[in-house]
């Protein structure tokens, strides 16, 4: 039974919000005429009557809040989104905090507030919760949906260029991609609606590639290139000309681990550096080179992971940033990935227990994400 107090009034029950989280249209004018009426309270008790009402027309498919959605008058929003908007506005203990909370639904509506990099409208940010925040990210498994696949040694999971390209670019801008392999973020940047443009070493990889991205819909009509090429050689001033372009507003840089794989036996190729120093170097070059088109203020991410080898740690990744973080750039975050397997050890499970524990070492689970911003 209701308390009049308010407490312990769940206008949504458990079950409800344990659903799955469904994206529906409303009618935009009819919400806000309802949110009006609600704004016109005199008591909680009035205004958990009307949210009640309003919770009656999301419900039903058939109300006029959802049956009566025009063109130029459509809001979208997600089940858990108003569930838990509308039940603060129920559980108010007070009709000031109520007011308050009715407030902030009508400017999630009317008013759409976005930072300098993103689309993120920040009056409905309770609606992004599946990007992540935290620095610590734990996937089970890598996103095989449309054309993604594992096929290729050493490409990374789209989850790391879809939450990049997320959070630091808009629809419409443009992303370089300095290592691209088998295409995994033009995959993306062409289902997010960026633009894209990726260097690759290999003529063949390069091609592979090609055909897979051009079998992902191009719903957002981008433009996704793949270019054959040394990206730590590349002109990338002349080769944005080719698209009318000066500058990009992301990097994604996802380069070999050194040699813990082969790609090739192109001397060019990171995997095939002789040294520590070497490697360092090249990947240095491509910074010196892709910074120069990148735009002031936007963000360089660098995805890499650190090698073992002769009995001792290779921090690849902390001595990869050091390297960036001379180089015009400060660091913003450094994000922590988990992997459970990879291919190479994926048959070799309990092997790798018996080396670390006669090694004395830990087996590698995670690799970084650094993300820096260009001064």
């Amino acid at each position: 039974m209701q308390k009049r107090d308010g407490q312990n009034l769940h206008l949504f029950d458990e079950d409800s919000r344990a659903e799955v989280d469904d994206v529906f249209q409303l009618s935009k004018s009819l919400l806000l005429e309802y949110l009006q009426s609600l704004r016109s309270s005199k008591s909680l008790v009035s205004v958990r009557r009307e949210v009640t009402k309003i919770k009656e027309q999301i419900r039903d498919s058939a109300s006029r809040l959802r049956s009566n959605v025009q063109a130029n008058d459509t809001l979208e929003f997600t089940t858990s989104h108003l569930d838990s908007e509308f039940e603060q506005v129920a559980t108010s203990l007070t009709l000031e905090r109520a007011m308050y909370y009715v407030e902030r639904i009508i400017k999630s509506i009317t008013e759409i507030r976005v930072n300098e990099v993103n689309d993120i409208n920040l009056n409905r940010w309770k609606e992004y919760s599946d990007i992540r925040l935290d620095s610590l990210w734990n996937i089970d498994r890598r996103d095989d949906s449309g054309v993604h696949s594992a096929g290729y040694w050493g490409n990374f999971i789209p989850q790391i260029p879809n939450q990049m390209m997320r959070r630091y670019t808009k629809k419409g801008d443009w992303v370089l991609d300095t290592f691209s392999g088998s295409g995994t973020t033009l995959i993306e940047g062409q289902r997010l609606g960026r633009n894209t443009i990726g260097i690759e070493l290999q003529a063949e990889i390069a091609e592979r590639a090609r055909r897979v991205v051009s079998l992902e819909p191009n719903i957002h009509d981008v433009m996704s290139e793949i270019v054959v090429g040394d990206s730590s050689a590349i002109d990338y001033s002349t080769l944005l000309q080719r698209y009318g372009r000066e500058s990009v507003e992301l990097i994604i840089m996802h380069p070999p681990y050194w040699d813990i794989i082969k790609f090739s036996d192109q001397p060019q190729d990171l995997s095939n550096a002789p040294t520590l120093e070497a490697f360092l170097e090249t990947v240095v070059a491509v910074v010196d080179k892709a910074r120069q088109v990148l735009e002031r203020g936007r963000y360089l991410i660098l995805v890499i992971g650190d090698k073992y080898a002769k009995g001792e740690w290779v921090p690849l990744g902390f001595r990869t940033m050091d390297e960036i973080l001379q180089r015009d750039f400060t660091l913003k975050s450094i994000v922590v990935k988990n992997f459970e397997e990879t291919a190479g050890k994926r048959q070799q499970r309990e092997l790798w227990r018996y080396r670390a524990l006669v090694g004395g070492f830990y087996i590698f689970k995670h690799e970084y994400i650094f993300i820096f911003k260009k001064r």
